[in-house]
């Protein structure tokens, strides 16, 4: 934000739907709207300002969240168009995380959908407060009303209707504001969204009435003086209701549904005011979560006009022309281009090079930027995603972002040795950006195995690695990414790391003890005692566990929940080198043999677990009982059945194995005439059967 705009005009939103809502056409008629293009874009054109990338051009849908920044009504807002497609959440959540408000898109014909669910959830999670835009109000079923039942349904949400569309489909005039009591009308396909402003047609008005009393009885209550003056029968004015429902939105439990059709340009710039008037500004949070380094259970509230700076890294990309662009929230105090900041998370100084305001793929250099704003930096070489950055003297960081497990893998490999190189330093940066893909060499198989949240994912990734990157890969094909966990305690397990070589060789020795950590992830215990081994070297011991979890014991599948206490090592005073203890501890839990693998797995009660999806099949009233017994020969648990009798169809809610799943949409359309659709989303890991598992053996 610079110097001369007051913290009071900035607004700090993002636009999140299921897939295929309009997010990225809403954002393209604000910007357009707001002065910051002269040209709109389509999505079906592939020349919109969010959807930059080729990828996101090609298959016509948002992957990676992008950053703009428009003025409107002396406002700075700065908007991120997140992705709908389920396999890209992580992009959502760790938007969501950094910003104040947001605006949810759902499609005025389909209602509440799959992700619209879980993005509400995330925003639910982070606490931020929503406004509502029900759109495609012009598409054939497109049914306000019942968007609105959906709305709460579905998401459980208390709403404010502030606008009712005149008239719906081709039939779609304008929408009426229940707030000022009046009516604006546009015309289809005015670029400028002109509109003219005429009193309420006669047959809305007991409708208008109806919605008005309901709105001030839901928002009244927020404003003890304006309680009392509409208890004594005084009306309210416009003012006084537009502040009433501010107050309720800002408690995350109220929230204002606005219409239109972004595609049409009808109801953009109302949605715009709407922004300005009821969405919070950074220091309507008047306190901000902190945790000790040392204890991470001892939360303390920090102000955000405090003078000491705080930052959260919540995204990192690689530019081709500038390198590293690490994205930032502050929380607190400034940060000036040049200066030099402190990594809390790693312990380590970083140096701002440059500070960018982004705008899309593109970008602006500014000088300094201060408390609630999002800015790029560049220069940051050790910080990641979730990273605090502040001062030096300060043990305080915000709250992580958590993300989802990888479900899904693939075995890849390079052309040729030449490419192997290039393949590694690609595979790093695509980590460092993407908080949910994982890549690691199975060494049983001698491959590469990358993992990540979806088919859809993987296809984007392997995509951009042979065009982003230029490596020459063959890619397998897609497979379930198990994991493996323990379910005993084996106690005081050793582990010896010795070569000798001629000279001075290697040596360290470690004595450990494992045990399960059930849903509470890795934990390492440095209980060692006397002077055998140093705290460096306890390091290693854990960096070498780290690693050996990585693939696992049996079958080469990460493993999950782990309790490894240090109890002793030894070291020697010439053999010993770096990377030893790292050796000794993968050895202490893996071995180096497979049957040494095989009796360390049998003694800590290896298990498998497989992951489990949600699944929404929405299908025709016609083909029901074919699609209930396909999801249940599929292992499928059938949770509920909804019935929607306007559009004659049912929507089956199932929690259903990943390994069934796979390219379901092709008997979905033999088995609902082509009509049926469906999504999917990760629940839980879950024990896989004994026939499962012995099949997986046999593989091996």
């Amino acid at each position: 934000m610079s110097d001369d705009n007051p913290l009071k005009s900035l607004r700090n939103i993002g636009i999140a739907a299921h897939i295929d809502a309009g997010k990225t056409t809403t954002t393209e008629r604000i910007l357009y709207h707001a002065g910051k293009i002269h040209k709109v874009g389509e999505v079906h054109s592939g020349d919109t300002v969010t959807d930059f990338d080729p990828q996101e051009r090609k298959r016509g849908i948002t992957i990676f969240s992008a950053a703009v920044t428009v003025h409107w009504n002396n406002c700075q807002i700065n908007i991120i168009d997140t992705p709908g497609h389920i396999d890209f959440t992580a992009e959502v959540e760790r938007c969501l995380r950094v910003l104040d408000g947001a605006i949810i898109v759902i499609d005025g014909e389909a209602g509440v959908e799959a992700q619209t669910e879980t993005v509400w959830r995330q925003t639910t999670k982070y606490q931020v407060p929503r406004l509502i835009f029900v759109n495609k109000m012009d598409k054939t079923g497109a049914d306000f009303f019942y968007s609105l039942k959906t709305i709460e349904e579905k998401l459980n949400a208390s709403i404010l209707v502030l606008q009712i569309p005149i008239g719906a489909e081709n039939d779609l005039q304008g929408v009426i504001d229940i707030v000022e009591m009046k009516a604006y009308y546009f015309t289809f396909g005015d670029k400028e969204e002109n509109y003219c402003v005429a009193e309420i047609p006669p047959n809305f008005s007991e409708q208008v009435k109806k919605y008005r009393y309901s709105l001030i009885e839901k928002v009244v209550e927020y404003d003890e003086k304006l309680t009392n003056k509409y208890l004594e029968g005084q009306n309210l004015t416009i003012v006084e209701i537009k502040s009433l429902i501010r107050k309720a939105t800002l408690t995350g439990k109220k929230f204002p549904i606005f219409c239109g059709t972004a595609f049409k340009n009808v109801g953009i710039k109302l949605l715009l005011n709407g922004v300005v008037d009821y969405l919070p500004l950074p220091l309507d949070k008047r306190e901000i979560a902190t945790f000790s380094l040392e204890d991470k259970e001892k939360m303390i509230m920090i102000s955000p006009q405090q003078n000491n700076f705080i930052a959260l890294a919540f995204k990192i990309i690689t530019d081709p022309f500038v390198g590293k662009l690490t994205f930032l929230r502050i929380y607190s105090g400034e940060i000036i281009s040049g200066s030099r900041i402190y990594n809390i998370n790693k312990g380590k100084e970083e140096k701002v090079s440059r500070l960018m305001r982004m705008y899309a793929n593109s970008r602006e250099e500014i000088k300094k930027v201060g408390v609630g704003d999002i800015v790029a930096a560049i220069g940051l070489k050790h910080t990641a995603t979730g990273d605090t950055l502040g001062e030096k003297n300060n043990t305080l960081v915000l709250e992580e972002i958590k993300f989802a497990e990888p479900v899904i893998n693939l075995a890849i490999e390079p052309e040729s040795s030449q490419e192997q190189d290039k393949l590694s330093k690609a595979l790093n940066t695509i980590s460092e950006e993407d908080p949910t893909f994982r890549y690691w060499f199975d060494q049983e198989t001698k491959q590469m195995i990358i993992a990540g949240m979806g088919e859809l994912h993987l296809e984007v990734l392997i995509e951009r690695l042979r065009s982003e990157f230029k490596v020459r890969v063959n890619a397998g094909k897609p497979q379930v990414s198990y994991r493996e966990t323990i379910t005993k305690k084996v106690e005081k397990v050793e582990g010896e790391y010795k070569k000798q070589t001629g000279g001075s060789g290697h040596f360290a020795w470690v004595k450990l003890t494992f045990e399960a950590n059930k849903d509470k992830g890795f934990e390492f215990v440095d209980a060692k005692k006397g002077q055998g081994m140093t705290n460096k070297d306890a390091e290693e011991v854990k960096e070498g566990i780290i690693e050996a979890m990585s693939s696992g014991l049996l079958l080469g599948y990460p493993l999950l929940d782990l309790k490894a206490t240090l109890l002793e090592g030894k070291r020697h005073d010439v053999d010993t080198k770096p990377g030893d203890f790292k050796n000794a501890a993968i050895l202490a839990f893996r071995g180096d043999k497979k049957e040494e693998r095989q009796w360390k797995a049998e003694k800590l009660g290896l298990i498998l677990l497989e992951p489990i999806m949600k699944v929404e099949v929405m299908i025709p009233k016609d083909y029901y009982g074919n699609i209930l017994a396909s999801l249940t020969s599929r292992r499928g648990e059938i949770e509920k059945t909804e019935e929607n009798e306007q559009l004659q169809n049912y929507t089956l809610y199932a929690k259903v194995p990943l390994s069934e799943m796979f390219d379901y949409s092709t008997p979905l359309r033999s088995l609902s005439g082509g009509r049926g659709n469906y999504s999917m989303k990760f629940s839980h890991y879950q024990e896989v059967p004994d026939y499962i598992l012995n099949k997986l053996l046999e593989k091996k």
